[in-house]
């Protein structure tokens, strides 16, 4: 088991790297030039020379990767283009906002997903299984966007209840924060919690035809304590997986939600370097989100190998 494990991180390591060539390589290939988008047209020749020089630009792409790669390591982005300021020093507060609106909606959106989707798998077939089929499949079919101005539309402009704009600051209470960005978790919470229902349903539902379920149902169990005791603890792997996975978009797919509440946290932050071209920036975004997504993934898979005995112990 301890193999498997090691084997699961150093493939998460390795993609980590890919990863990070694919950032590094997308953002060098983009068209026009840096320095001249930064100092813009009227710039002479020389200063624009001296500027490529200061941002390394005359130097090979791979020499630049690699230092690069060296500094993100070591937790040094650099610093911005447009305002010279340290990145990662400007992209911590992003970071916890982005954190903090993850875990608010993950708080809700993981017990309301797993606990429909089990009750909705212990009433297969009756009017709660069809409606948690029905809302999933609507939740699932809004484009993010669309979802997050019709909440803004009817919360704020129609009934006044939450604030259009979720704009947090440091010394802001808990409470006060957790209302200014209810909306916005709540937006993420319905995109993922169909998700997360439909596989904890379907999980269930394949276990429920095993042989071992038919003999605890001849022995006079109850369908519900068959789906808690017997079924669930085998369906849990691929549930823990679409959780993590799930989790993993909170912090990555928040790019339009953090957009549309105009929510200061790294999407926000992304957004705003790739309208003024600040390459480091987005390079910098890019890489933590995917460190995001790959770490989710990884700590998912060595969760489905130790609550899988079948994992634990293969042949």
């Amino acid at each position: 088991m301890g193999r498997t494990i090691a084997i699961r991180i150093v493939l998460g390591l390795l993609t980590l790297l890919g990863v990070s060539i694919l950032i590094f390589a997308a953002t060098e290939i983009l068209p026009g030039d840096v320095a001249t988008a930064v100092l813009g047209q009227g710039a002479t020749p020389e200063t624009v020379a001296v500027f490529r020089k200061e941002l390394g630009l005359d130097q090979p792409a791979y020499l630049r990767y690699l230092q690069w790669l060296g500094g993100a390591i070591q937790g040094d982005f650099g610093v911005a283009l447009t305002n010279k300021r340290d990145i990662v020093k400007t992209m911590s507060p992003k970071l916890f906002n982005t954190l903090f609106l993850a875990g608010y909606a993950a708080l809700i959106a993981v017990p309301l997903a797993v606990g429909l989707g089990i009750l909705a798998a212990i009433k297969e077939g009756k009017w709660v299984d069809k409606a948690a089929n029905i809302i999933s499949l609507a939740a699932i079919s809004m484009p993010e966007f669309f979802l997050g101005y019709l909440f803004i539309f009817i919360f704020s402009v129609q009934l006044g209840w939450f604030p259009s704009l979720a704009t947090v600051y440091n010394s802001m209470t808990i409470d006060k924060r957790i209302y200014v960005v209810a909306m916005p978790a709540v937006c993420l919470t319905l995109l993922v919690t169909a998700h997360m229902l439909r596989m904890t349903r379907s999980s269930v539902l394949s276990i429920m035809s095993q042989p071992y379920i038919e003999m605890a149902f001849l022995k006079g169990l109850s369908r519900a304590r068959v789906i808690f005791v017997h079924a669930l603890p085998n369906a849990a792997a691929p549930i823990i997986t679409v959780v993590a996975l799930n989790l993993a978009y909170l912090i990555v797919g928040v790019v339009v939600i953090e957009s549309v509440f105009v929510y200061p946290g790294i999407g926000q932050f992304m957004v705003d370097g790739v309208s003024k071209r600040d390459l480091p920036v987005v390079q910098a975004c890019g890489l933590v989100f995917a460190a995001a997504f790959v770490i989710l993934n990884t700590v998912a898979d060595v969760l489905s190998i130790l609550v899988n005995p079948r994992l634990r112990k293969p042949r």
